[in-house]
């Protein structure tokens, strides 16, 4: 009786065991991917160029294991953008071949993060902050050629139309921006300045924001326009944001 008992444990115990192995596996693995994360996410926060590079590749890394992963898709977007951004503004050799080696991988993984889940914000405005980035590297006319301007457009009012608020504003600014740098005949000033006028309204102190307003009033012109960008440039010039305190001081120079 002991002995038939005895096998019968064991008959259960192998047929439970692949189970309880695979259990086992993909909870090690989950826990693996969190660490992951984290680890990307502490490299993101703790900023610099290295470690922003290095956040977007180990984003990349964990959503090649789970290709389900909108988080991970949308932060690598997010930190490749932001490599390709601040090598920009700090000047960084080579950093237009890195805008256009990195911004182009952050639109991959924005894109990537669209298809995951299309009504976040996130895979959106990264998606379209990225190509902005690309633009800086090849030219905004081939990125025009390349046919990126209606889904550039279309990312950032989406991302509006989700939540506006997200990123300190960032799809206010993003669309005034947007709406200026474009080419003639396709840019509009008017559109321009109500999205960036929202903006400093909402989020007065920020210097890009302020330098972004004064090119459009200085380029509409006359006196009201002048004497306003006048105020904004005043302000951004003495921030603590090099990139555009310096902007700010050689538009004054140029009125």
């Amino acid at each position: 009786m002991r002995r038939i008992l005895f096998e019968g444990i064991l008959i259960l115990f192998v047929a439970l065991l692949p189970g309880f192995l695979a259990a086992q596996d993909a909870s090690e693995q989950g826990a693996t991917a969190q660490d992951s994360m984290a680890q990307a996410d502490a490299l993101y926060e703790q900023g610099g160029l290295d470690n922003l590079l290095k956040s977007a590749e180990l984003y990349a890394q964990i959503l090649e294991s789970d290709p389900g992963s909108y988080d991970a898709a949308w932060k690598a977007s997010r930190s490749y953008r932001e490599y390709c951004n601040q090598s920009k503004e700090n000047n960084a050799e080579g950093w237009q071949n890195i805008c256009k080696q990195y911004g182009k991988k952050g639109m991959m993984y924005g894109e990537k993060a669209i298809a995951l889940n299309p009504d976040r914000v996130e895979g959106n405005f990264w998606y379209g902050c990225s190509v902005g980035n690309y633009s800086d590297g090849v030219s905004i006319l081939t990125a025009l050629r390349e046919g990126l301007k209606d889904k550039t457009q279309t990312s950032f009012e989406k991302s509006y139309e989700i939540d506006k608020t997200y990123s300190d504003g960032g799809p206010i600014k993003a669309l005034g921006r947007y709406w200026y740098v474009l080419p003639w005949p396709m840019n509009d000033n008017e559109k321009a300045l109500s999205y960036l006028k929202e903006f400093n309204q909402a989020y007065p102190g920020d210097p890009e924001g302020q330098v972004f307003l004064a090119e459009v009033l200085i380029d509409e012109g006359g006196d009201e326009n002048i004497a306003q960008a006048k105020e904004l440039l005043a302000q951004a010039s003495v921030c603590e944001e090099k990139y555009f305190s310096e902007w700010a001081k050689r538009l004054v120079a140029d009125l």
